[in-house]
């Protein structure tokens, strides 16, 4: 993000409708909103697109389920997103949706151009199509000749009439785009990954379907009615056709896009395809396209059938907003998975919010309130306390950087520093002292500093935590705007004088979970293979039956390396007694080094469908004991055979 140029364009993906938000979509929302509070708060003239995709065969048929039609899921689903972002007052300034007229107005015009320009042509296609995923895989990409590589979903083969758009054409332009601009993907990890898939050749892109109606038709120029285009297509669209592009383009003065925030597993869409059908349209490239990491919940994959996936609307009910906006920031460097527990968010808001900024405020109040009228005075700050200005100024100045290489983690750990700055000046200086001496002067430039430190903080946490920031502010006396960061921030002035207003805590302390923790479901009754029902009173029972219906075997690791991009996941390569070994993906990484795994047996779940992990096939699992503090892998006293049997 280039913080010289005069406005932000910031986007989200566009959400499928195909269930509603969880977690995953607050976190990117979270970050695009901040990120555009930010741009604001520094006097860009700012741009921020959310909103819905909405076409599609997956749609189509969720829709039929249900007994509605595809407009009405639709809406309904988007409905659900809108609802929620405008509950957590996520400054958006426009909510897309791709049955809007004027986006698909504008997606015939872009398929226009790219048609007359040759970029676009007609032909059969025969291929390996996933719903779920909305993407077509060639043979060898598949899982077992027939699963798909991102879901591990069956897919189907389709054999159809399409048109295709000339995605090699681009592969040697997208390759110098990576070679010269160095953060066109973050993190770096990313886009090495990028790279790579770039690398081992691009096939054209087939860019239209016949087989279902729930998408924008073609453009009546060509004149081809039983085709409706591919969802990629018509969703990647959607940044610039939200400017106006194909209608009123006077928005489009916000080209090129800032930063386009995706999850990691929509990346390959957004830095391959996307900057491809920019070059064929001759628009100019997005400057950045950044790809965050999953969330997990207590360390497992959320999923419904676990009853473990996390509402972002219980958690800002339960936690408040803006405490969960912190978290979220606060909590997971971008780019790597971040696992979310309430243990976790109750730390952070009792030792981060509650001690570090929320007691250094009520410090404050009490301090010049006991000592001095509740009013403070700057003219003797930098004569005492140059030096706790110095450190603080350094900090400030690095922050930006943080910002724009979306590092917000680093950001908010930026500002914690000054605070540590401002508490631990407290203690070293003790102004109770002071005044017991008489030197009330230097009490003065103490209260002040810690004053001053504290508006500073406070500006620049007000992307993150608005309303917070807000009210704290007001017991300065201080607006929170564009002139307030000239002021405070980039000439870093100090307040001349204040009478300090007072304001209830903001930060009280959580004694205890405010959600539901999620469990195994207990008391279900299950049946065996004579029909029989067994009640479960136990948490987690199963039946035998199920017991041997998972093999476990004993294998050693022939290789085994971390993968990059990754501080979690190491890949095996696992001899368990057939013709080749088996790839298992495994996160033990902390726990274990990879050269001393190797030629060590373990016990591996042999029959688990296989699975893509971080990019790279997985096909088994190892078994571990695990406690708070380590991981200890399950072994076989003596060495065995490979492949023995374990049970």
């Amino acid at each position: 993000m280039d913080n010289k140029c005069k406005r932000a364009y910031i986007t989200t993906p566009i959400y499928y409708v195909n269930d509603i938000p969880h977690i995953g979509h607050a976190y990117t929302t979270i970050i695009c909103d901040t990120l555009a509070r930010y741009s604001r708060l520094i006097g860009l003239e700012t741009f921020f697109l959310t909103g819905t995709d909405e076409h599609g065969q997956k749609i189509e048929e969720a829709a039929k389920k249900r007994g509605k039609s595809a407009q009405q899921y639709a809406d309904e689903i988007s409905g659900y997103f809108k609802n929620l972002w405008d509950e957590f007052e996520i400054s958006y300034d426009k909510f897309i949706r791709t049955t809007d007229k004027e986006h698909m107005k504008g997606v015939q015009k872009a398929f226009e151009v790219m048609y007359e320009k040759g970029d676009i042509y007609k032909d059969m296609y025969e291929g390996h199509y996933c719903v779920s995923c909305e993407s077509f895989f060639t043979k060898n990409q598949l899982i077992d000749n027939e699963y798909c590589p991102d879901c591990g979903k069956p897919t189907n083969i389709v054999k159809e009439e399409s048109y295709f758009f000339k995605l090699s054409k681009y592969e040697k332009k997208l390759l110098e785009w990576y070679n010269d601009e160095e953060n066109c993907v973050l993190p770096k990890g990313k886009k090495n990954e990028v790279i790579s898939f770039v690398e081992q050749g691009l096939k054209d892109l087939s860019v239209t379907r016949t087989s279902f109606d729930w998408g924008v038709k073609l453009p009546k120029s060509i004149n081809d009615p039983k085709h409706v285009m591919y969802v990629w297509l018509d969703a990647l669209l959607n940044y610039i056709t939200a400017l106006g592009y194909g209608s009123d383009e006077k928005l489009m003065k916000f080209w090129p896009a800032t930063v386009h925030v995706v999850g990691k597993d929509i990346l390959r869409f957004h830095a391959i395809y996307w900057p491809a059908f920019l070059m064929s349209l001759d628009l100019p490239l997005p400057k950045h396209v950044a790809a965050h990491g999953w969330w997990t919940r207590n360390g497992e994959k959320m999923s419904k059938s676990k009853g473990n996936v996390v509402n972002p609307r219980d958690v800002s009910n339960a936690y408040g907003l803006e405490n969960f906006r912190y978290f979220m920031l606060r909590e997971v460097p971008f780019g790597q998975d971040g696992d979310f527990s309430q243990k976790a968010l109750m730390d952070r808001i009792n030792s981060d919010l509650g001690n570090d900024l929320g007691n250094l405020l009520n410090r404050v109040l009490g301090m010049s309130g006991k000592y001095f009228d509740m009013k403070i005075d700057s003219k003797n700050v930098e004569k005492y306390h140059k030096k706790e200005l110095d450190a603080a100024k350094e900090i400030i100045d690095g922050l930006q950087s943080y910002i724009f290489d979306m590092q917000l983690n680093r950001y908010l750990e930026g500002l914690w520093k000054i605070l540590t700055i401002a508490n631990q000046s407290i203690a070293i200086y003790e102004p109770w002292k002071m005044m017991k001496e008489e030197r009330e002067d230097e009490a003065m430039a103490l209260v002040a500093l810690i004053a001053n430190l504290l508006v500073k903080v406070t500006i620049l946490l007000h992307p993150v935590m608005p309303k917070n920031t807000q009210k704290i502010a007001g017991v300065f006396g201080i607006d929170i705007d564009t002139k307030s960061y000239e002021k405070y921030i980039y000439n870093f002035e100090l307040i001349q004088s204040a009478k300090l207003t007072k304001i209830p805590p903001l930060f009280p302390k959580i004694e205890k979970m405010l959600m539901p923790s999620p469990e195994p479901t207990t008391n279900k009754e299950v049946k065996t293979e004579k029909n029989e029902k067994i009640k479960t009173e136990d948490i987690g029972i199963i039946t035998i039956e199920q017991f041997f219906q998972t093999k476990l075997k004993i294998g050693t690791i022939l290789e085994a390396e971390d993968i990059e991009g990754s501080d979690r996941l190491l890949k095996l390569q696992v001899d368990l007694g057939e013709e080749k070994p088996r790839q298992i993906v495994a996160g033990i990484k902390a726990y274990y080094k990879p050269e001393e795994l190797v030629n060590t047996q373990i016990c591996v779940v042999s029959n688990l469908k296989p699975a893509k992990i971080f990019g790279h096939k997985s096909e088994g699992m190892l078994l571990a004991a695990k406690d708070k503090n380590s991981l200890s892998l399950m072994r076989p006293q003596s060495k065995v055979a490979n492949g023995s049997s374990v049970g």
